[in-house]
Protein backbone atom coordinates (compact mmCIF):
# COMPACT_ATOMS: atom_id res chain seq x y z
CA UNK A 1 0.00 0.00 0.00
CA UNK A 2 1.10 3.52 -1.16
CA UNK A 3 1.71 5.87 1.84
CA UNK A 4 -1.58 7.94 0.96
CA UNK A 5 -3.19 4.88 1.01
CA UNK A 6 -2.03 3.87 4.20
CA UNK A 7 -3.41 7.40 5.78
CA UNK A 8 -6.69 6.68 3.52
CA UNK A 9 -7.07 3.25 5.17
CA UNK A 10 -6.21 4.09 8.77
CA UNK A 11 -8.83 7.19 8.58
CA UNK A 12 -11.12 4.39 7.51
CA UNK A 13 -10.95 2.29 10.71
CA UNK A 14 -11.20 5.50 12.66
CA UNK A 15 -14.74 5.73 10.62
CA UNK A 16 -15.37 2.41 10.94
CA UNK A 17 -15.32 2.80 15.07
CA UNK A 18 -16.95 5.91 15.16
CA UNK A 19 -20.09 4.21 12.70
CA UNK A 20 -19.92 0.75 15.31
CA UNK A 21 -20.41 2.88 18.48
CA UNK A 22 -22.43 5.14 16.93
CA UNK A 23 -25.02 1.68 15.92
CA UNK A 24 -24.41 -0.09 18.84
CA UNK A 25 -24.12 2.08 22.13
CA UNK A 26 -24.37 5.59 20.39
CA UNK A 27 -24.97 7.15 24.02
CA UNK A 28 -21.33 6.76 24.49
CA UNK A 29 -20.70 9.07 21.68
CA UNK A 30 -23.25 11.42 22.40
CA UNK A 31 -22.77 11.83 26.29
CA UNK A 32 -19.05 12.69 25.59
CA UNK A 33 -20.41 15.57 22.93
CA UNK A 34 -22.44 16.89 25.53
CA UNK A 35 -25.73 16.08 23.50
CA UNK A 36 -28.63 14.12 25.40
CA UNK A 37 -29.14 10.75 25.18
CA UNK A 38 -30.93 9.76 22.21
CA UNK A 39 -33.63 6.64 22.16
CA UNK A 40 -34.70 7.43 18.49
CA UNK A 41 -33.37 5.61 15.59
CA UNK A 42 -31.63 8.55 13.60
CA UNK A 43 -28.66 8.02 15.54
CA UNK A 44 -28.10 4.38 14.71
CA UNK A 45 -28.84 6.03 11.49
CA UNK A 46 -26.45 7.78 11.46
CA UNK A 47 -23.83 5.09 12.62
CA UNK A 48 -25.08 2.85 9.61
CA UNK A 49 -23.38 5.83 7.17
CA UNK A 50 -20.80 6.40 8.91
CA UNK A 51 -20.26 2.79 8.56
CA UNK A 52 -20.87 3.25 4.60
CA UNK A 53 -18.48 6.07 4.56
CA UNK A 54 -15.45 4.11 5.87
CA UNK A 55 -16.11 0.97 3.63
CA UNK A 56 -15.55 3.86 0.79
CA UNK A 57 -13.11 5.07 2.38
CA UNK A 58 -10.85 1.83 3.39
CA UNK A 59 -11.99 -0.01 -0.73
CA UNK A 60 -10.22 3.06 -1.83
CA UNK A 61 -7.31 2.96 0.12
CA UNK A 62 -6.99 -1.16 -0.96
CA UNK A 63 -7.55 0.13 -4.54
CA UNK A 64 -4.73 3.26 -4.32
CA UNK A 65 -7.56 5.56 -5.91
CA UNK A 66 -5.75 8.62 -5.49
CA UNK A 67 -8.55 11.16 -6.97
CA UNK A 68 -10.15 9.71 -4.22
CA UNK A 69 -7.46 10.43 -1.64
CA UNK A 70 -7.76 14.33 -2.73
CA UNK A 71 -11.57 14.42 -2.85
CA UNK A 72 -11.53 13.14 0.76
CA UNK A 73 -8.55 15.64 1.93
CA UNK A 74 -11.49 18.78 0.33
CA UNK A 75 -14.76 16.95 2.27
CA UNK A 76 -12.64 16.80 5.85
CA UNK A 77 -11.59 20.27 5.67
CA UNK A 78 -15.26 21.09 4.58
CA UNK A 79 -16.22 19.18 7.51
CA UNK A 80 -14.63 21.39 9.87
CA UNK A 81 -15.72 24.45 8.54
CA UNK A 82 -19.20 23.03 8.86
CA UNK A 83 -18.94 22.11 12.08
CA UNK A 84 -17.45 25.59 13.20
CA UNK A 85 -20.31 26.72 11.72
CA UNK A 86 -22.32 24.90 13.38
CA UNK A 87 -20.38 25.69 17.14
CA UNK A 88 -20.42 29.28 16.07
CA UNK A 89 -24.45 29.52 14.52
CA UNK A 90 -26.19 27.04 15.96
CA UNK A 91 -24.98 26.28 19.30
CA UNK A 92 -23.20 23.33 18.85
CA UNK A 93 -21.33 21.63 21.71
CA UNK A 94 -17.68 22.72 21.27
CA UNK A 95 -16.27 19.21 21.49
CA UNK A 96 -17.89 19.03 18.13
CA UNK A 97 -14.77 21.04 16.43
CA UNK A 98 -12.45 18.41 18.34
CA UNK A 99 -13.80 16.00 16.11
CA UNK A 100 -13.88 17.61 12.91
CA UNK A 101 -10.30 18.85 14.06
CA UNK A 102 -9.06 15.53 14.23
CA UNK A 103 -10.18 14.68 11.16
CA UNK A 104 -9.05 17.49 9.44
CA UNK A 105 -5.36 16.98 10.47
CA UNK A 106 -5.58 13.57 9.06
CA UNK A 107 -6.48 15.14 5.93
CA UNK A 108 -3.89 17.35 6.46
CA UNK A 109 -1.64 13.53 6.83
CA UNK A 110 -3.13 12.00 3.51
CA UNK A 111 -2.68 15.49 1.65
CA UNK A 112 1.35 15.64 2.86
CA UNK A 113 1.62 12.07 1.83
CA UNK A 114 0.30 12.96 -1.60
CA UNK A 115 2.22 15.68 -2.25
CA UNK A 116 5.71 13.17 -1.08
CA UNK A 117 4.52 11.00 -3.49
Amino acid sequence: MTKPAITVFVFGLYMLGQGLILLIMPNVLLRLVGLAPAIEIWVRVVGIAVLVLSYYYIRNALLNNTVFFRLSVEGRTLQLALFAGLVALAGAPVILLAFAGFEFLAGLWTLHALRKS
